[in-house]
């Protein structure tokens, strides 16, 4: 069994978490939602002794992917996100960064992904549900043995994500909240795109937008 660690970074303009989950016996890290400021994504890996196997999008807004290119171009590392938000990655307007950025962004991922796929990367074992609701492809990734979820901006601490956006649904965001994260263990540690952590059996009892 790996011995597997979670450490974060918050980063870009609208704070979002990148998320590292790393095997503390190979050095080799998985990065989730690399939004922005790659230099200092790769800077912190390359302190930390770090090799960047995957970098894995819970979902295509460019505060969650616009570091990513750059990474790749760097490490080597593939892209992984869901078959259902290509669409979004490969347009700038649905994407935001027209938007957010004010110029055009797109990513192409290496990797697209069904829902309930298991992956293995660097001996961590994930297991990716499609959450849409806040986009159609959104997407949080559990990993049993380290006992957390990587929500993206599907659940937040005490709330949801925004369903304003194109393709965004909050009755779909419930639902998925309810019928996909809610059916995991209670204890299970919930790391999410903005915000401070919480768990599964927290949200349950305290989240007013899917009581």
């Amino acid at each position: 069994m790996a011995r597997l660690s979670v450490s974060s970074m918050t980063v870009g303009e609208l704070a979002a978490n990148c998320w590292f989950l790393t095997n503390e016996e190979t050095k080799e890290t998985l990065v989730f939602d690399p939004g922005d400021e790659a230099e200092r994504i790769r800077a912190y890996t390359e302190k930390m002794g770090w090799t960047v196997k995957a970098l894995i999008l819970t979902h295509g807004h460019l505060d969650h992917m616009g570091a990513a290119e750059e990474l790749r171009k760097w490490t080597g590392a593939p892209v992984y996100a869901m078959k259902a938000e290509e669409p979004l990655l490969l347009d700038a307007k649905k994407n935001l960064s027209v938007f957010i950025a004010h110029k055009v962004v797109t990513l192409k991922a290496d990797r697209l992904l069904e829902d309930g796929e298991e992956l293995k990367i660097s001996d961590i074992c994930l297991k990716a549900y499609l959450t849409p609701g806040h986009t159609p492809g959104g997407a949080s990734f559990y990993c049993q043995e380290a006992g957390c979820v990587f929500t993206g901006d599907t659940l937040f601490c005490g709330s949801v994500g925004r369903s304003d956006f194109p393709g965004g649904s909050m009755s779909a965001l419930v639902q998925s909240v309810k019928e996909k994260l809610f059916l995991l263990p209670d204890e299970t540690r919930v790391y999410p795109g903005h915000g401070q952590e919480t768990t599964i059996r927290y949200e349950k009892q305290y989240n007013p937008f899917v009581k």
